[in-house]
């Protein structure tokens, strides 16, 4: 499974939906990227492969980040999420 998670402006909490294949991960971060660069469209609507029913649509304007990374079968070595930064000293 990929994960395909979304950061929103003044959000702590990330939103994300699971991928079965690379190239259906690809093609979701594919279109949220375009929809950054361009503004177009202004909503983005995102399934989860995983949970059945679960859609997700986020203003492309209130986006602050999306990343996509395979999830593995346990916890990091580091015993840290998937991220773009760490708030400690390390």
């Amino acid at each position: 499974m990929y994960i395909v998670e979304l950061s929103l402006k003044h959000t702590a909490l990330p939103m994300s939906v699971q991928k079965k294949t690379l190239e259906a991960a690809d093609e979701a971060y594919g279109t949220i990227m375009n929809a950054l660069k361009t503004g177009q469209p202004t909503v983005i609507e995102l399934s989860c492969d995983k949970q059945e029913g679960k859609k997700l649509s986020v203003l492309v304007s209130e986006l602050a980040t999306v990343q996509m990374y395979e999830k593995s079968g346990g916890a990091s070595s580091s015993g840290k999420a998937a991220g773009f930064f760490s708030m400690g000293n390390d």
